[in-house]
């Protein structure tokens, strides 16, 4: 019994000395996990920090290489604004502001101009200060330099170039045509002439022979600097009257002379004659030789209004190797500024397309003369040459 109790006592004291050493492995063993997860902790620390580098990088590299190329698109955009656009074509329009141009607005555009351009330039400064610790931002700032140099001399020429036109803003192009204005019937009253003799262009004025008003008109119209011809009146194919001085059908080559003579002794010195209706003499072949050659022999010019599609002038007038004017347009069969306006417009096409256009008013047309001055910036801005009969033929 005592054996076995010495027995029992041993194990109980080996199972205790058991029991006390577990903890002592245990405590040594949770240490080495501590320090096992602190270096796995750092190691993740340290892996996220240079994961996080590398993003930075990257992203501030691509930043940087965008704005390297918006410099550059924006150095493309600049360079193609020095490019002029070609001229626009502007017909005239029907209402026209007649005050003259106002230079200082027209210059004010330039000043706008050099203020922006100033203002990117200084935006342009604050960039390049920004970007200076950077390669790509350094090469932009270059870009830049070049860029207001070139903003600079291109606001120097705008300040030197002429200011654009209050009513029409796109360049002229020069020599669009030859446009001659011949106002006919002048004689019959003054008060109707005077609005004509106010016209800031060349003009040539027709006179109708054997009238109150014929010779004085036609004094008028030399002491403003404009051209007199004879508007010489002819027999129509109709039943109405062409008025006094007139040439009929029947009548002798010496009895046309005479008259003719008779007319331009009244209404001269003149540079050259037209027909007033006519139609009827003006498809008469041998009429019209006989009046071509007063005027050949007298140094006059011969403008045939075209009263008939049938005229027969230009065929004689070849013949006999004369040079002619014919007329193109009628600008007042209707006394509708509107409907004047258009067959003006018309005329300036056919100019442009053709070379020249003769186009005939009235001096009873009351709305013709301001329609016409107003209209006066227009023919020249556009391009086209204002001429005399006499000028256009020579």
């Amino acid at each position: 019994m005592p054996i076995i109790m010495l027995g029992i006592m041993k194990k109980s004291v080996k199972h205790k000395k058991n029991v006390k050493k577990t903890p002592k492995k245990r405590k040594k063993n949770g240490f080495s996990d501590a320090i096992k997860a602190f270096l796995l902790a750092g190691v993740i620390v340290a892996v996220s920090a240079v994961i996080s580098f590398t993003f930075i990088m990257i992203h501030s590299s691509l930043n940087n290489k965008s704005e390297a190329e918006s410099q550059e698109n924006i150095s493309h955009i600049d360079d193609t604004d020095d490019i002029i656009p070609p001229p626009i074509e502007i017909i005239t329009e029907p209402k026209v502001d007649p005050v003259p141009v106002n230079r200082q607005s027209g210059a004010s555009r330039p000043a706008q101009n050099n203020a922006a351009q100033n203002q990117t330039a200084q935006n342009n400064a604050a960039q390049n200060n920004t970007a200076q610790n950077n390669t790509a931002q350094s090469q932009s700032a270059q870009n830049n330099t070049a860029q207001n140099q070139t903003a600079q001399n291109n606001a120097a020429q705008t300040q030197s170039a002429p200011s654009s036109s209050a009513v029409i803003q796109a360049p002229a192009e020069a020599n669009k045509g030859i446009v001659v204005f011949v106002i006919d019937d002048a004689g019959n009253n003054l008060a109707e002439l005077e609005p004509f003799l106010q016209i800031p262009f060349p003009l040539t004025i027709a006179v109708l022979p054997a009238l109150p008003y014929s010779a004085e008109a036609a004094r008028r119209i030399r002491a403003a600097g404009k051209e007199v011809i004879l508007h010489q009146p002819m027999e129509a194919i109709g039943a109405q009257e062409p008025g006094p001085g007139a040439i009929y059908s029947g009548m002798s080559a010496r009895e046309i002379r005479t008259i003719l003579a008779r007319n331009v002794s009244e209404v001269g010195p003149v540079r050259g004659i037209n027909n007033h209706q006519g139609s009827k003499i003006t498809m008469d072949r041998e009429m019209m030789q006989t009046i071509l050659e007063f005027c050949a022999e007298n140094g006059l010019y011969f403008l045939d209004s075209r009263t008939t599609p049938e005229s027969v002038v230009p065929e004689v007038a070849q013949t006999m190797g004369m040079k002619i004017a014919q007329r193109n347009v009628f600008i007042d069969n209707e006394q509708s500024k509107d409907s004047m306006l258009a067959f003006i417009t018309g005329g300036l096409a056919r100019a442009q397309r053709s070379g020249s256009a003769v186009m005939i008013g009235h001096t009873w047309s009351k709305n013709l003369a301001p329609l016409l001055k107003e209209q006066h910036r227009h023919f020249t801005e556009q391009g086209y040459a204002i001429k005399t009969v006499s000028d256009f033929l020579r």
